[in-house]
């Protein structure tokens, strides 16, 4: 099974994704941005752009790493990953050929922007700050209807990460 924490740019996927690795035993933690960084390496560079997302190649080499590791492994994976774009999102999802259960970490605007102006371990971030609103716009028009929304904005990561663990577990 895949556990993929989807939502936007620092509402805690990273950090909630390693609390609930914790709580549901035979789990492990596959940042799939990871891919992306290996594809930004490339040299010479790969045609520019503003997310590795948009390179045909990252969604096939995600849904393919995930699969592999967890025929290596078996298990569940919690995949950290912010995906905005619907199209993606089926390409990645139909692709991975085993159980998905997909959650949305979401905060209101206003304490998602004080969380990352107020980022002490990345410091403020504008690439943060720009994804707010197509954030909010996939909220409205599919990615919440196609998730298991956990609302943040009064919660802590122990309690989110507990909410999902609890919600597989069931």
């Amino acid at each position: 099974m895949i556990v993929w924490i989807n939502g936007t740019h620092g509402v805690g996927k990273t950090t909630t994704s390693a609390l609930v690795q914790r709580l549901l035993p035979g789990s492990r933690v596959f940042d799939a941005e990871k891919v992306g960084e290996t594809l930004m390496d490339i040299r010479p560079g790969l045609p520019e752009t503003d997310n590795f997302q948009h390179w045909p190649p990252w969604r096939p080499l995600v849904v393919e790493t995930a699969r592999r590791v967890l025929d290596y492994t078996g298990g569940t994976l919690v995949m950290p990953m912010t995906v905005l774009v619907e199209r993606y999102w089926r390409e990645i999802s139909a692709g991975l050929a085993v159980p998905v259960r997909h959650f949305v970490l979401h905060a209101d605007q206003e304490t998602l922007r004080r969380r990352i102006e107020g980022d002490t371990v990345m410091g403020p971030s504008a690439f943060r700050l720009r994804y707010l609103e197509p954030y909010a716009e996939a909220a409205r028009t599919w990615l919440h209807a196609e998730a298991e929304v956990v609302d943040t904005t009064r919660l802590t990561p122990e309690q989110a990460a507990a909410r999902i663990a609890g919600a597989v577990g069931k």
